[in-house]
């Protein structure tokens, strides 16, 4: 029961922590996110983010790290977006910020393991 309670714990510190965009939703720039993006995590595992199909402020993204494999349709606001437990926020030209959520599946504790990516292609 102490489980569930750290873990309602966790998300309402986390969830207060954010505060929600007031902006609308407004078409971006397709070559600014459009290609692959790679990087390495801190632990040297690698990841890549492949974004398609941006059209307005909606794209097509693809995330790959360590076996797994994430598919989704995302909406682009604020520079940012998120897949999964991961978020993306574009820092400058050819330049991201990614964030990624790992819960420890022994302890249950979770890590925000940060990272940088480059654009490598452009589509």
């Amino acid at each position: 029961m102490a489980d569930v309670f750290a873990i309602l714990s966790a998300n309402y510190k986390s969830v207060g922590a954010t505060v929600p965009s007031k902006t609308p939703y407004v078409p971006v720039d397709a070559k600014l996110y459009q290609g692959e993006w790679t990087g390495k995590y801190a632990d040297n595992k690698t990841f890549k983010i492949s974004v398609s199909n941006v059209t307005g402020f909606r794209a097509k993204v693809q995330y790959q790290s360590a076996g797994t494999n994430k598919y989704a349709d995302v909406l682009i606001k604020d520079n940012a977006f998120r897949i999964g437990d991961t978020k993306f926020k574009l820092t400058k030209i050819g330049t991201a910020e990614i964030k990624n959520v790992i819960t420890d599946p022994s302890t249950g504790q979770t890590l925000l393991d940060t990272a940088y990516a480059k654009l490598s292609t452009s589509r």
